[in-house]
């Protein structure tokens, strides 16, 4: 797995400014979470990362989601009982957690949303994230209505 030559830049300058040095782990982490975007858990990076980096050990693997998690090239999304998992959507936006399958969907929301949850927080408070999440099922429609 490779970065493009865009995504390389976005990596190497978001580690720099946390004072780390890009590494072919952070790189190919990275590249796994953003090849498929379908916020997947340590266990599940590990398991793909394996296929083309035999030799990478899970310590590694946390390490490296560590790093890019405070680097701010990734988020975690947690539900609760649920293992953490990652995303690469940074725009603001909240989470849809299908009970029936496990499946995470990011869920666009307009701006004007997290404006007024930002309203009433108390003064002087300054969020730096907002997380929401829904949990539920997938309505099946019904054609034959």
């Amino acid at each position: 797995m490779h970065l493009s030559p865009a995504y390389k830049t976005i990596f190497k300058n978001a580690l720099e400014k946390s004072s780390l040095k890009p590494t072919k782990q952070r790189e190919h982490i990275f590249s796994l979470i953003l090849n498929k975007k379908d916020h997947p858990t340590a266990d599940e990076i590990y398991t793909r990362s394996r296929e083309t980096m035999p030799s990478i050990s899970l310590a590694t693997i946390y390490n490296c989601l560590e790093t890019l998690v405070e680097s701010g090239l990734i988020r975690q999304v947690n539900f609760e009982r649920e293992s953490t998992r990652y995303c690469p959507n940074l725009k603001p936006h909240a989470h849809f957690l299908c009970k029936d399958t496990g499946t995470i969907y990011d869920v666009d929301l307009p701006a004007s949303v997290f404006d007024t949850l930002k309203k009433h927080l108390p003064k002087n408070f300054q969020p730096e994230q907002i997380d929401i999440n829904f949990n539920g099922s997938i309505k099946k429609i019904n054609n034959n209505s």
